[in-house]
C-alpha cells in the first residue's frame, strides 16, 4: 500500500527533470488531489448535513491539526467571520504547538495526546460542537486523541486524512478519506495532500454556511463591509437584490449600519429599519424567509 510518505518510481529522477517537466508533474499532482476529494464526495455531503444540524443549535466549529494540516485548518476558520459574519468565538483552531506553530514548525507537538485533550477541555467542547481533525498521515496522536475526546463529550467528530487505514478514520463519527497517494517529493504533504484538505474544507465550510442561510442568490449577504472595496461590493449587492439604483442602495445600507440583509429587506418590502429588523428576527435571520414572510 502506497502512502503520502512512499517514494514513487514515477518521481525517482525528478532532480533531472527540466523546469517545464517539474511544473507539469506538480500540476498533475494538483489535479489528482481534486480527484481524491471527488472520491470523498459522499462523506463530505454527510458532514455538511450533520454539521449544519449541530451548528444550528448554537455549536462551534473546532479544528484540530498539526503542521501543514493545522495551518490549512486555521485558514479555513479565519475566513469564516469576514465572509459570513460567523462569530469568531464559534470558529476555533487548536494547532498542535500553539499559535507560534503557525509560522515556526513545531513538529514534535503533534505527538502530544495530552495537549489535545487539555485544550478541548479548556474550550469546553460539548454536544453541539463540530470538531474537525486533519492529519495527512492519518496517525497523528494529537488529532486522534482530540477526536476521541470530542466524541466522548458528545461532539460531532469529523476526521480528514490522506492515508488509507489511518487511525484518524477510526476515531471519528464521519471519516473523510482523501486518498492522494505518494507526493512528488515523498512526505511533503503540503502538496497533493494539502491541496485535497483545503478543497475538502472549502466544500464543508461553504456548504454549511449555505445550509445555514448565510448565502442568498449566490451572494455573501452576511459579509462584513469593513473597507471601501467591501462597502462598495455590499452596496452593489443591495442594488442587485432589490432593483434599486446604487445611490439608494448606498444610503439604505448606511442607514442599516452596513447590514446587507437589513438594507435588502428595507428596500424590498418598503419597511423602516425597525420593521425590517423585526422581519429578519422573525425569520431567524434567513433573508429569503424575511423577504416573503407576511405576504399573501
Amino acid at each position: 500500500m502506497t502512502t503520502t510518505e512512499s517514494a514513487s518510481a514515477r518521481y525517482a529522477s525528478i532532480e533531472d527533470w527540466s523546469s517545464a517537466e517539474l511544473v507539469a508533474g506538480i500540476l498533475e499532482g494538483q489535479f489528482a488531489a481534486i480527484g481524491a476529494v471527488q472520491g470523498a464526495s459522499e462523506a463530505i455531503a454527510r458532514t455538511i448535513d450533520a454539521a449544519t444540524e449541530r451548528l444550528s443549535a448554537g455549536g462551534r466549529l473546532i479544528y484540530l491539526g498539526a503542521g501543514t494540516s493545522g495551518r490549512i485548518a486555521t485558514q479555513d476558520a479565519a475566513e469564516l467571520p469576514p465572509t459570513y459574519n460567523w462569530p469568531y468565538e464559534r470558529a476555533l483552531t487548536l494547532m498542535a504547538g500553539g499559535e507560534t506553530a503557525l509560522n515556526k514548525a513545531a513538529e514534535g507537538a503533534e505527538d502530544s495526546e495530552e495537549e489535545a485533550v487539555r485544550r478541548l477541555e479548556v474550550a469546553g467542547v460539548g454536544a453541539n460542537d463540530v470538531v474537525i481533525g486533519l492529519a495527512a498521515s492519518g496517525r497523528t496522536p494529537f488529532v486522534i486523541a482530540g477526536l476521541t475526546f470530542a466524541r466522548e463529550r458528545g461532539a460531532l467528530a469529523i476526521g480528514i486524512y490522506n492515508n488509507r487505514g489511518g487511525k484518524v478514520g477510526e476515531a471519528c463519527d464521519i471519516a473523510v478519506l482523501l486518498d492522494t497517494g505518494p507526493e512528488l517529493v515523498a512526505g511533503s504533504t503540503r502538496m497533493k495532500a494539502g491541496t485535497a484538505q483545503k478543497a475538502a474544507l472549502n466544500c464543508i465550510s461553504t456548504g454549511v454556511m449555505i445550509r445555514l442561510g448565510f448565502v442568498y442568490r449566490g451572494l455573501m449577504v452576511e459579509m462584513r463591509p469593513t473597507n471601501v472595496k467591501l462597502n462598495e461590493r455590499a452596496a452593489q449587492m443591495v442594488a442587485d437584490l432589490t432593483g434599486a439604483d446604487i445611490e439608494t442602495a448606498r444610503a439604505t445600507l448606511a442607514e442599516a449600519d452596513g447590514v446587507i440583509k437589513l438594507a435588502t429587506v428595507m428596500l424590498t418590502r418598503s419597511l423602516d429599519r425597525n420593521e425590517a429588523q423585526a422581519a429578519l428576527d422573525g425569520a431567524g435571520g434567513n433573508l429569503r424567509r424575511a423577504l416573503t414572510s407576511g405576504r399573501q
